[in-house]
């Protein structure tokens, strides 16, 4: 399809012919999202074309498929996904690049094109193909330069790499066997790092977990301070260590293993995930860890998301829609960010978060989607099966609705959940959808899944 019949396109959905629903509240950032909270019946929809923009049936924002069975050409036919911790960044700062995950570890680049809604190759991609980045899958885009992409590679995933766009080319972040860990790191399979390089939204520092042979298994979490060098902590036996901050032993004594760890975008914090049990925080300087285990009463559990000094999660315990947020200095201090709850309460969709516009204040709204852990599709309160933003800044507790993902979770298909990406400026979503079970199953008999993203405003 030419560029000019996409821009025609584009003029048609954005006339008034197309007028987002008017129930839209005109309360910023996203003047035009609805904001009730009425329940909202899904219109059936075919699968859309790829590339070419539409409008949601429900809620009118715009959207457009990136993927299909050929996006993945390395293993045509089978699925693709995001990257879906909500934790990674998988856009460039600028808006113009974004990646998606392919089943085998694959992540492909595309150029994007903000202003159409539409998505291109990128220079070194074959024609009407995505861009194989030589990194493993969950790489994180620079905050600060929208030419840089950071990671690891399967050849050596103990050294933080970046990849530079324009060049083509590899550099070396930090080789973490060089960081001095105690017990020195071994080598061979049974050693290798987590797929959960985060970054300080300076790219001042950047860090990650390892040492075990898979997430869950992970002793070691790394952090690189490009100016002052590395620091380590050994969550088996206690021991911290580096170029910077106090050294000698965490606050708390019971050893543990590292799920995955992020920092927070102040790069002062660690967010460190225990397998199943609860999170801590490692403030970074010192040899503080304060743990939030799941059942000690501080609303610990659900899925969750750092931002630049605070946290986000939902702890699964009164509603679905019962987001807390709490500053990493002070786990205890829990403000409700929609509040009042309704009634009656509902436990029956799982909210996840993507929080990558953040901002020093942590005052942006937080962004995520719901689904049912049981596969069910019935829409019987408001937010069931919803895209949606949060507001954080304390003034009121909106909620901006924006699309129906049509993802069903089928156990235990991991690309079938609709776990997102919000990009820098807030302005789009990269989710996964099944859209209703209608795009079938993969090649290789399991449930397929498409890229699709929605224009947030």
């Amino acid at each position: 399809m030419t560029t000019k019949i996409l821009a025609l396109i584009y003029a048609l959905l954005t006339s008034t012919l197309f007028t987002q629903n008017a129930a839209g509240q005109g309360i910023q950032p996203y003047p035009n999202a609805i904001t009730d909270r009425s329940i909202r019946q899904e219109t059936p929809m075919p699968p859309p074309a790829t590339n070419v923009p539409f409008r949601d049936r429900d809620f009118g924002s715009l959207m457009v498929r990136v993927t299909d069975p050929s996006t993945n050409f390395k293993l045509p036919g089978t699925f693709v996904r995001t990257e879906a911790s909500g934790k990674s960044n998988e856009w460039s700062v600028d808006n113009r690049k974004f990646y998606v995950v392919g089943k085998g570890g694959q992540a492909f680049a595309f150029g994007f094109s903000p202003s159409t809604m539409t998505f291109h190759s990128l220079p070194n991609a074959a024609p009407g193909k995505g861009l194989l980045l030589p990194l493993r899958i969950g790489p994180t885009f620079s905050f600060v330069d929208s030419d840089l992409i950071y990671g690891t590679r399967s050849a050596d995933p103990l050294t933080i790499t970046s990849y530079r766009f324009s060049t083509n080319s590899l550099s070396t972040v930090v080789d973490t066997r060089t960081c001095g860990v105690q017990p020195p790191l071994g080598s061979g399979p049974g050693v290798v790092s987590d797929d959960d390089v985060s970054l300080s939204l300076t790219d001042g520092r950047v860090s990650i977990s390892e040492g075990g042979p898979e997430s869950g298994a992970h002793m070691f979490m790394i952090v690189y301070d490009k100016k002052l060098g590395c620091r380590w902590y050994n969550t088996q036996t206690g021991q911290m260590g580096g170029t910077w901050g106090a050294k000698g032993y965490a606050s708390v004594t019971t050893p543990f293993l590292i799920r995955h760890a992020y920092l927070s975008k102040s790069g002062k914090y660690a967010y460190i995930m225990q397998n199943f049990f609860g999170w801590y925080v490692w403030d970074l300087s010192t040899l503080n860890v304060t743990p939030c285990e799941i059942r000690t009463g501080k609303d610990c559990g659900g899925y969750s998301v750092p931002g630049y000094n605070t946290y986000v999660n939902d702890p699964e315990s009164l509603d679905d829609m019962q987001i807390l947020k709490r500053p990493f200095s002070d786990i205890t201090n829990i403000i409700e960010l929609n509040n009042p709850l309704p009634t009656p309460a509902n436990r029956e969709q799982e909210p996840h978060f993507t929080w990558s516009n953040v901002n020093i204040h942590d005052s942006t709204p937080v962004c995520g989607s719901n689904y049912n852990y049981d596969g069910d599709t019935t829409i019987n309160q408001p937010y069931a099966g919803e895209i949606y933003c949060v507001e954080t800044d304390g003034l009121a507790s909106t909620i901006w609705r924006f699309a129906h993902h049509r993802a069903v979770w089928v156990d235990p298909y991991f690309q079938t959940q609709p776990l997102g990406s919000v990009s820098r400026n807030g302005r789009f979503f990269l989710f996964t959808s099944t859209w209703d079970g209608q795009l079938g199953p993969s090649i290789d008999g399991t449930p397929d899944s498409a890229v699709f993203i929605v224009k947030l405003d």
